[in-house]
């Protein structure tokens, strides 16, 4: 059985191209939602998903009304094969019910990974040449080496509470501590 989803992003899109498409190429049922693709929780998308048998396919007008990355295309995919449920996109001509259209996603999904990976070698490579050079990343420190002095001193003193310190200085008690714990050593 083909089981169709189609989804638009807001309220005010309409859906009736995708559904026509989907009542065309014989979709006995048809599962819509009015949603961002970013959300996971698609209530359509799970019950179509729940109605999938083993032997039948999910069909989509296109791959990006599924999902809005290729990692959560593949994981989808990926489940959809271990209930034994084929998935085709028809603008992009996927269909992996077939031999070559599982080819066709696997090579998607090599090159998504293969991304992933220049770009983390990429990040890397750049905070290493940024390292090299003296720049540190992350945020900038707010207690300088001054203010943990005078941190130290208030509170050796045992005059001032530390609620009082941390006030006065902008920082929470748990901040306050990692500084006084880290600078005692």
């Amino acid at each position: 059985m083909l089981i169709g989803y189609a989804r638009v992003s807001t309220l005010e899109q309409n859906l009736d191209s995708q559904l026509d498409v989907l009542k065309e190429v014989g979709c006995e049922k048809i599962y819509a939602d009015k949603m961002n693709g970013a959300k996971a929780d698609r209530p359509e998308l799970l019950a179509a998903i729940n109605d999938l048998r083993a032997g039948d396919a999910l069909v989509v007008k296109k791959l990006d009304r599924l999902g809005r990355s290729i990692k959560s295309l593949i994981a989808l995919v990926t489940k959809l094969d271990e209930k034994k449920v084929g998935f085709k996109s028809l603008t992009e001509n996927i269909d992996t019910t077939t031999s070559g259209g599982k080819l066709i996603f696997h090579i998607f999904g090599a090159l998504a990974e293969f991304e992933r990976d220049i770009i983390r070698d990429r990040t890397n490579a750049g905070l290493k040449a940024a390292r090299a050079r003296g720049r540190l990343g992350g945020r900038p420190r707010k207690i300088t080496n001054k203010m943990v002095e005078q941190m130290k001193t208030l509170y050796d003193a045992k005059k001032t509470p530390v609620i009082e310190i941390c006030k006065s200085f902008g920082i929470s008690r748990s901040a306050f501590y990692t500084v006084i714990l880290k600078h005692k050593r």
